[in-house]
């Protein structure tokens, strides 16, 4: 089977950028100094092609992830790295079999971990992105509450999720002084784990013991902008359904309920993109170029990653000459 087999709108992952994005993260960040994060791919096949380049850890965002993750042995040690406070989630993650470990940043949710038969967690701290976390100086009243509750508490994580994409200049700075205030909690807290940072800060986050990162693999034009080493692995297939007579614009069958759209609009190389609606993409050609025609298939890079593949139940993996040579499904959707 070929690309040009496939109904569009559809996700294609080009395997040699995915390859070399995988290889060039675990090379800075080997084994269990990486945990990547599932939300960014949503897929247990991807996952399984981390393990192979020998990261055993993982973190999702969603109960539904982690306990995908654990039905399809995959990672020795998941964490929720998120707050959960669902009775019903938390029980099912307790009793999956596998590892897990939950964020906790209040009294409520130490309560609700505890209660829900979770044995270990880690004290979200918030580092400055205004989301997430208890104050730092609140971390150690934090650990010994959920400690008194029966938990073992491994250690902290932060996200520093404002400095992702901040200017080259001011990021090592920005980003020290985040970690200052999550390695300040760390001292009350105990643990062995110091978890946080993301694919944008891979290069500058020194000071955590894992990095939660995921994007990496798969990379958006969001990151890329921030002049990011990782290579465009995804592209959303789509076909010209319609093209204006008078050469003013064309139109594609994916939209909004195929893309990401939180960090901008995609990407067609050689076109402008004038907007998305439901099902369709709007677009110009640059400086009076030929438009495609009718039925003329086009690749579009997304801005954001994580939302455009929750929309999609799968993920085609491309070689060099648009041979399809595996299919992953995006099978970790939902909560």
């Amino acid at each position: 089977m070929r690309v040009d087999d496939l109904s569009t709108p559809a996700l294609l992952v080009d395997a040699d950028a995915f390859s070399a994005n995988v290889a060039r993260m675990a090379a800075q960040r080997p084994g269990g100094m990486l945990r990547p994060h599932v939300k960014a791919f949503k897929s247990t096949a991807l996952a399984a092609e981390l393990v192979a380049a020998g990261h055993d850890t993982f973190c999702g965002a969603t109960a539904r992830e982690l306990l995908g993750m654990a039905a399809a042995g995959l990672g020795d040690d998941l964490l929720l790295a998120n707050e959960l406070v669902d009775p019903r989630r938390l029980q099912a993650l307790a009793a999956c079999g596998a590892r897990v470990s939950v964020a906790v940043d209040s009294a409520a949710t130490v309560a609700a971990a505890a209660a829900a038969g979770i044995r270990e967690v880690l004290v979200d701290v918030a580092v400055g992105m205004p989301r997430c976390g208890c104050p730092p100086g609140a971390a150690g009243r934090l650990a010994e509450l959920a400690r008194r509750a029966g938990l073992e508490v491994r250690g902290v994580m932060g996200y520093e999720g404002h400095l992702m994409t901040a200017p080259a200049a001011e990021k090592a700075a920005a980003v020290e002084a985040a970690m200052a205030r999550l390695l300040e909690a760390h001292d009350s807290v105990g643990g062995d784990i110091v978890s946080g940072g993301g694919t944008g800060t891979y290069a500058t986050n020194q000071w955590v013991t894992e990095l939660q990162a995921g994007s990496y693999t798969l990379m958006d034009t969001h990151y890329a902008a921030a002049g990011l080493p990782f290579r465009h692995a995804l592209s959303l297939l789509c076909t010209v359904i319609s093209v204006d007579p008078r050469g003013r614009w064309a139109v594609c069958d994916a939209g909004l309920k195929a893309l990401g759209m939180d960090h901008g609009d995609p990407t067609l190389t050689g076109f402008e993109v004038l907007f998305c609606s439901d099902e369709h993409t709007t677009f110009a050609a640059h400086d009076g170029a030929r438009l495609p025609k009718v039925g003329d298939r086009l690749r579009m890079l997304p801005a954001h990653v994580d939302p455009t593949v929750a929309y999609h139940e799968s993920m085609h993996v491309i070689g060099p000459d648009d041979d399809i040579i595996d299919t992953w499904a995006v099978d970790l959707r939902g909560w």
